[in-house]
């Protein structure tokens, strides 16, 4: 066993990625180490690097290696409209659509009382900070349309509306129980284009 301790945390760590099982883990140990170490050493030090390089925007919270990220600063877009969505991939898919040119809110997770996620862990102090910062006029609800995500949604949507700023959500051409990051990019551009008042 202590022969095989090495492959055998390599195969755990692998696990980590989403949807990888321990078929796939496996299978990629064995690849990297039998057939690509070269590529195994440049993801190792890839990686590492990302995970020393990347941070959080302290605006709008995506991923970045700057203090405040290239949306943010893009002064061509439209500032009166935020989108908030649930991660970092989620604003990537909203974004390679090309349909939307306002700024974005990140709040890393979704609202999960049964997983002990609440408001402070989405950040959502921040977030109606910079909604109520007197420029944003529009708040684009576009969290994932799964249970928490609805929740979320929800909950968002009726603290802007109390304090009296345009609430929108996205348009329901997004499968319900989907994730935005592995919808079409058509979809997504037509339920931007068609969102609704919550």
């Amino acid at each position: 066993m202590r022969d095989h301790s090495a492959l055998d945390a390599l195969v755990q760590a692998l696990k980590r990625l989403p949807g990888v099982g321990q078929r796939s883990a496996a299978r990629m140990a064995f690849h990297l180490l039998q057939h690509d170490r070269e590529g195994a050493m440049l993801l190792s030090q890839t990686l590492s690097n990302a995970v020393a390089a990347v941070r959080h925007c302290q605006r709008c919270h995506t991923l970045t290696e700057f203090e405040v990220c290239g949306t943010c600063q893009d002064t061509g877009r439209d500032v009166t409209r935020l989108c908030v969505v649930e991660t970092p991939s989620d604003q990537s898919a909203v974004e390679r659509t090309l349909a939307y040119h306002g700024m974005y809110f990140v709040l890393m997770g979704k609202l999960n009382p049964i997983e002990g996620t609440g408001p402070a862990d989405i950040g959502m102090q921040k977030l109606i900070e910079r909604a109520c910062d007197g420029v944003v006029q529009e708040i684009i609800l576009a969290t994932n349309f799964t249970a928490q995500g609805e929740a979320t949604a929800h909950a968002l949507s009726e603290i802007f509306k109390r304090k009296g700023l345009a609430v929108t959500r996205l348009a329901r051409g997004v499968p319900v129980g989907s994730e935005l990051e592995f919808v079409d990019l058509g979809t997504i551009a037509h339920a931007l284009v068609d969102r609704r008042s919550t």
